[in-house]
Parts: structure tokens; sequence; C-alpha cells
């Protein structure tokens, strides 16, 4: 697979990896039942949804998708308290929107877990994604906290 490829499909696995953890969080799927249902559902598969029929999702990077959701759920512990320490005084993990809150972990764990990814390529992906849900202002808190993760995780 060539870069702009391989970037692609990471790109792909990260928004996929954040819906999956989204999912995990809202109905409490299994984590295995999860994977599975992403594999054979939603990665590189066309989109069953009447609003944007004939579109295919993305294809994603598939055990980089793995990691990521499989890392934050084995950690989740670890990346929350370390995500509360970068927050604002009075801030809590259970305040943050839960779709922010995926964002936010999932970018921290490769922040903490994925040395092979540059600091600054995984926060700008993140910020990315960010965007997707979210305006500019959302943004730069993701840029912010991750970037704070990353002085922690990296030195």
């Amino acid at each position: 697979m060539n870069a702009p490829a391989r970037s692609q499909a990471r790109s792909a696995a990260r928004l996929a990896a954040v819906q999956a953890l989204y999912q995990q969080q809202m109905e409490g799927t299994a984590l295995a039942r999860l994977l599975n249902e992403f594999h054979q559902h939603r990665l590189g598969r066309e989109v069953d949804d009447e609003d944007h029929e004939g579109e295919v999702f993305a294809d994603a990077e598939v055990d980089f998708f793995d990691d990521i959701v499989s890392g934050v759920d084995c950690r989740r512990e670890e990346i929350d308290e370390l995500l509360v320490g970068k927050l604002a005084g009075g801030w809590t993990i259970a305040r943050l929107d839960k779709t922010m809150l995926q964002i936010l972990r999932a970018g921290a764990y490769e922040l903490v877990a994925r040395a092979d990814v540059p600091a600054a390529s995984a926060i700008n992906e993140y910020v990315d994604v960010a965007k997707a849900f979210f305006d500019d202002r959302e943004a730069k808190f993701v840029n912010g906290i991750l970037d704070a993760v990353s002085k922690e995780a990296r030195t």
C-alpha cells in the first residue's frame, strides 16, 4: 500500500474506531462482538442508509482499527486518568460529550501506546475527526488536550 493510501486507510480506521468506541459506551457491546460487527458491516462496506445510498465506507486499515479499539478498551482506566489530569479544574470525564470522550480516548491511546505514530500526526488526525462532529472550538479543545497528553506520554 502506498503512503497516501495507507494514510487514508489509517484516517478511516481512526474515524471508525471513534464510532465503535461510542457504540460500546452507549450500548455496552462486548469487544469481540463490536469488532466483528465493524468488520462485517462497516469497514469498507456499502453504506446501508437511504440518504447515502451507493456510498461506501472508506477502506480502513483493519489491524490499526482493531488495535485502537482493543487498546482503549484494555487501558480505559489509565487513559481516563491521564485525560482527567489534562482537563480544566472542575471538569470530569462524565461532563464531556460522549463523542468527544471517544475522540480523546482514541487519541490518547495512540500517544501512549503507538510510538510508531508521530505525535503531531496523531493529534492532527484526531483534530480532523473532531471537525467531522464538532465546530472549530471543540477541535481546538482536542488539540490542546492531546498536545498536553503527548508532552507527558512521549517524554
